[in-house]
């Protein structure tokens, strides 16, 4: 017994018609096009998440280390340079396409610096941290003036 093919099948000789190539072809530069938009925009996102996280974990580690340590601790930003820290030790870095924006006590802005000062007892001079993204959202990082604590709100895109 033999098995044939039905009329109208492609045989052995069965292959892609150039328009089912041309279709294949398309989908396949399509999405090669928005592969880098896409890593793109994930790549910021990941920045702007470790930075929110580096900003908040500064800010506790400056309100930790003046209890601990019994003296004022400031959490400072250097709006020139770009980078973030507790007192001396600047060692974060703000990602270029992120926007800062503090709203701080007078007398903790020198210049290009500002920053939040926690005192011993827990409490602050108080202040916000605001980062925004490009696309206009981001989050405002508001440090209590009385208790020294750290509310995080997100800030909607205009």
């Amino acid at each position: 017994m033999s098995i044939g093919l039905a009329q109208g099948g492609r045989g052995a000789e069965g292959g892609f018609t150039l328009l089912e190539l041309m279709v294949a072809l398309s989908i396949a530069v399509l999405m090669l096009a928005t592969a880098p938009f896409a890593v793109m925009r994930a790549y910021e996102t990941m920045q702007y998440r470790a930075t929110v996280k580096e900003v908040i974990a500064g800010l506790k580690s400056a309100r930790l280390d003046a209890m601990r340590k019994g003296r004022s601790v400031a959490f400072l930003v250097d709006l020139e340079q770009r980078r973030f820290g507790t007192e001396s030790r600047l060692d974060h870095t703000l990602p270029e396409q992120l926007e800062i924006r503090l709203v701080l006590a007078d007398v903790e802005i020198r210049g290009v610096q500002g920053g939040v000062r926690f005192y011993p007892d827990g409490s602050s001079t108080g202040g916000s941290v605001e980062l925004i993204r490009p696309g206009g959202g981001g989050v405002r990082v508001e440090v209590d003036w009385l208790l020294g604590r750290l509310t995080q709100t997100a800030l909607n895109p205009q």
